[in-house]
Parts: C-alpha cells; sequence; structure tokens
C-alpha cells in the first residue's frame, strides 16, 4: 500500500470513502463551503508535489516550490480545510479481498437525488454521479466476489424506491487509473 494524494470524488467531504475531484484553476471548484478556493501557481504546484509522492516532506516540496517549510505545512492544511485536496493511502482492490469491481448504470423514475442518496450510504458503492444521458445514475461498486454483486444488485440497489432498471458493467481488468488531474 502507498500513499498518494488524491481530490475527493465525492460531493460530500463527510463521505470518508470516497474516491475524489479536485479544482483545475483559480476560478473553477468548490471548497467545502461552497465557495471557489483561490488556487494561485505555487498552491498546484505543492498539489503536484505531493500527487507524486503523499508523504513527500514540507521540507523538500518547499524547496522545489519556493516556499519555507512552514509556509508548504500552512498552504496544505488550508487545501486540505477547503476540501480541495485529501492525502490518503490507495489500495488496489484486488490485493485487499475485493475481486469484483462494476459500474453500474441505473434508469430512475422519479427523484434521483433520493436514488443518490440511498447509493451513497452503501458502503460497496464507491462512486456515485448524476448524469446527463442513457442513465440518470452510474456507480461504481466493489464487492468480494461474483455472488456480493449479484446481492448488491438485485437486493439492494434494485430494491431502492425509484430504481426502475439497472445495467452492469464488470470490469474484467482496469487499464489505468490516476489521480493526476488536479493541476493540469
Amino acid at each position: 500500500m502507498h500513499s498518494e494524494l488524491v481530490a475527493s470524488r465525492s460531493a460530500d467531504p463527510r463521505d470518508s470513502h470516497e474516491p475524489r475531484s479536485g479544482s483545475r484553476s483559480e476560478s473553477k471548484g468548490e471548497s467545502r463551503n461552497g465557495s471557489s478556493p483561490n488556487l494561485d501557481a505555487v498552491s498546484l504546484a505543492i498539489i503536484e508535489q505531493l500527487q507524486e509522492d503523499g508523504r513527500r516532506p514540507y521540507a523538500a516540496i518547499g524547496k522545489a516550490v519556493g516556499l519555507s517549510e512552514a509556509a508548504v505545512r500552512q498552504r496544505v492544511q488550508k487545501l486540505l480545510d477547503q476540501g480541495v485536496m485529501q492525502i490518503v493511502a490507495v489500495t488496489d482492490p484486488l490485493t485487499v479481498g475485493f475481486r469484483r469491481q462494476a459500474m453500474v448504470g441505473i434508469h430512475v423514475e422519479g427523484d434521483v437525488e433520493s436514488v443518490a442518496d440511498a447509493l451513497t450510504s452503501m458502503s460497496e458503492c464507491e462512486y456515485v454521479v448524476m448524469t446527463a444521458g442513457s442513465f440518470d445514475l452510474m456507480v461504481e461498486i466493489v464487492c468480494e466476489d461474483d455472488d456480493h454483486l449479484l446481492e448488491v444488485i438485485n437486493r439492494r440497489i434494485r430494491a431502492i424506491p425509484g430504481v426502475r432498471s439497472t445495467e452492469s458493467f464488470v470490469y474484467l481488468k482496469l487499464k489505468k487509473q490516476t489521480y493526476m488531474w488536479g493541476t493540469r
């Protein structure tokens, strides 16, 4: 297991198991309180340093970006407090006992948000997003095995009021997963 910086995908910063979204520029992205954080070039450079190595010492980051260790520590804390980023350990699900992953497209009848809220409470749902297009929701599920996946989809997701239908996309092989989008 290694540490990496990942920006949270969750819209709710209280949801601790979420993957992952960050701000790309000074005017884009929102902090936890809904205001837009002001990210200058130095903050973006600090984020890049942490994305390369989430355990990089503040002194080394300071040398790379032209700040003191104390100034880097303050900036990192501010970025964490604003919800711009998280520093977490990222695991490979296969190595920790989760052998089945799937993306599930969901068609909803009625209130999409209430279904999304029900899905976010399920520990197997790592990523829940409301979409425009063929599906109302896309949900990434991480399960122990096929039986567990079947139980989650058939008995739990399809039982949520408002779920009209689902379509499952079982992962056969993960070719790329990166968390480097925050500063491009």
